[in-house]
């Protein structure tokens, strides 16, 4: 689709739709410029609050993926017609409730009637131009650090089919209400090279779009990759059609060890709601990633390498091990 749409010829945007980045960014002044993104979706959870912290966490997502801060979110709803209000406020308070805790500001926003609910939010955020992240800097020797264990889009699923234990829907839930906001700050001093968020298209879809974008080759290490608890036991079963789409998307440019096991292959295409940063930077500066990632309780894991183009080989490769 975008395959159609002509390239913008504005010198002020520094970063478009040409590389599947996360964000828009625009240049407002010498020192200044603009991030922007929409993001929106349908219930993925029982609970209207928690559904509405996620949608917020998740559209919040794409600016500190850019090295940005959010200002301002606009609202966008598609309400059915028997969806009482009072639930819809629920999604929208809880919504509220992580704009608050990112310091970005409810300006407005746009409804309408729909057949299914949809909720979310169109976010404007703030970065330096030199401060910029994108997902197309990756070097050869980088490390690939990933801040949040996978595993949302099949527990998700088999919640909707009510197979999914409680404790391991809490568990989902607290990972995609927790904000990208100080996993991104914690970049700051290390050199990062790209990163993105890890959301709709699975680790693996997003790997494919840095290593395009890198015009690298990523290798990343199946036994690293951090699984939210029960995940892979319920990749068995509960497979999301996102899941398969992403598999039909990636699969061609992935090469597959064969002692990695098809659930665990499955894992790595799930999609993510509000998932963690994939973020590569130089080896050495890795270890202390970890370490601030882990000091704010996150799942965080050194996943892979980064290595130079082979024309002969996919961008990406899934081995067995830890990479350690």
């Amino acid at each position: 689709m975008l395959a159609q749409l002509a390239r913008s010829s504005d010198p002020n945007l520094l970063v478009g739709f040409e590389h599947a980045d996360d964000a828009g960014v625009y240049l407002i002044a010498p020192d200044l410029a603009l991030v922007q993104t929409v993001d929106f979706f349908t219930p993925i959870v029982d609970d209207p609050f928690a559904f509405g912290q996620i949608a917020a966490a998740n559209a919040l997502s794409d600016v500190y993926a850019m090295g940005g801060e959010p200002r301002t979110a606009l609202n966008i709803a598609a309400i059915p017609d028997d969806v009482p209000a009072a639930i819809v406020g629920e999604i929208a308070r809880g919504g509220l409730s992580k704009l608050e805790e990112a310091g970005c500001t409810l300006v407005g926003g746009h409804s309408v009637r729909d057949a299914e609910l949809k909720f979310g939010y169109a976010i404007t955020g703030l970065v330096r131009p030199g401060e910029t992240l994108t997902n197309a800097g990756a070097r050869a020797g980088d490390a690939l650090v990933l801040s949040k264990a996978l595993g949302t889009g099949v527990i998700a699923t088999a919640l909707k089919r009510g197979q999914a234990r409680d404790a391991d829907v809490a568990a989902a839930v607290a990972s995609m209400t927790t904000l990208n906001r100080d996993a991104a700050r914690a970049l700051a001093g290390l050199e990062a090279h790209a990163a993105t968020d890890v959301t709709g298209f699975g680790l693996l879809g997003h790997a494919r779009e840095m290593a395009a974008a890198s015009a690298a080759r990523l290798t990343i290490f199946a036994e690293a990759v951090p699984l939210l608890p029960g995940a892979l036991a319920y990749a068995a079963h509960f497979r999301p059609r996102g899941l398969n789409d992403n598999r039909d998307f990636a699969a061609c440019a992935v090469a597959f060890d064969a002692a990695i096991g098809d659930d665990l292959q499955a894992l790595l295409f799930d999609p993510q709601t509000s998932g963690g940063m994939l973020v590569a930077l130089p080896a050495e500066r890795a270890p202390e990633l970890l370490r601030r990632w882990r000091n704010l309780g996150l799942a965080a894991a050194a996943i892979g390498r980064v290595e130079p183009p082979a024309p002969d080989q996919r961008p990406l490769a899934v081995v067995p091990g830890s990479g350690q």
